[in-house]
């Protein structure tokens, strides 16, 4: 499927925190609910996350993650995700799109990563 450059800039994606994470048993396959903090602007965020093969619901906490913050929520089992966290391939993970980088100094909470 392609989409147009229109359509893409209707996507709304935002550098946040995680503020906490917690162990979301009730999934189908192993996640977690992370709560990620994008700014004054978008405010804390709730989501399901498969990232259980390369952190601890601790290690996650004061991450920062990049998201989009415009989708409809959706119900994912028992939680209501509220935004998408985005993975990042990374060689150590072996092309598992689940590994986040540092971000750099300058880079803060509801930053945009796209032009909004």
């Amino acid at each position: 499927m392609t989409i147009t450059h229109d359509d893409f800039a209707k996507v709304d994606i935002c550098v946040g925190r995680v503020s906490r994470a917690e162990v979301n048993a009730a999934a189908r396959k192993p996640a977690y609910t992370p709560w990620v903090d994008f700014g004054p602007e978008v405010g804390e965020r709730k989501s399901s996350a498969q990232l259980t093969r390369h952190y601890t619901p601790e290690s996650l906490t004061g991450k920062r993650v990049v998201g989009v913050v415009n989708f409809p929520a959706k119900q994912i089992g028992p939680v209501r995700s509220e935004c998408l966290i985005l993975g990042v391939p990374d060689a150590a993970f072996a092309g598992d799109a689940a590994g986040f980088r540092r971000g750099g100094a300058g880079v803060r909470s509801a930053d945009p990563v796209a032009a909004r």
